[in-house]
């Protein structure tokens, strides 16, 4: 982060049973300006593979994202994702930032956050609901049901 902008503020809490991790993060706008942010991050039990990030400036729009839990982790690290999500670390060596790019359409946004207190929160996501067991409480029947069923063309 960068040395101008007041300290990164990391606020884990439960809300309903879901892990939230609330960050002051900063929009990276070009070499010397940066905007600061808050990032809202949430894990549903429910919903293991994805994480939904809420984005909110002071005074301006909230805008929702959902990033892939696994993409999130990996990004803390090396490069991760494709297409309109990508992550990276901006210092591998040092560890204590990561760069967060979003994409629609013509439009980016680069972020800049910290990765001690994302890397702990995600850890803790991943004892919730470990790596690998996402679709274990998934009643495959009934979802391909549901999907054959949604799926079935109509005949007027």
């Amino acid at each position: 982060m960068s040395g101008n902008q007041p300290g990164v503020q990391a606020r884990p809490a439960e809300t309903c049973g879901s892990p939230e991790l609330i960050l002051d993060i900063e929009r990276v706008l070009d070499v010397s300006a940066r905007q600061a942010i808050r990032a809202e991050f949430r894990f549903e039990p429910e919903s293991p593979l994805v994480v939904s990030v809420e984005f909110v400036v002071e005074g301006g729009p909230r805008v929702l994202w959902r990033i892939g839990r696994d993409l999130l982790q990996q990004g803390l690290y090396s490069v991760s994702g494709l297409g309109d999500v990508q992550m990276w670390p901006t210092h591998p060596e040092e560890r204590a930032t990561a760069r967060l790019q979003l994409t629609s359409g013509d439009m980016a946004a680069l972020f800049e956050l910290p990765v001690a207190p994302l890397a702990e929160w995600l850890q803790y996501t991943y004892e919730l609901v470990p790596a690998g067991q996402e679709l274990t409480e998934v009643d495959w029947d009934v979802t391909a049901a549901d999907l054959f069923q949604e799926s079935t063309p109509r005949s007027d």
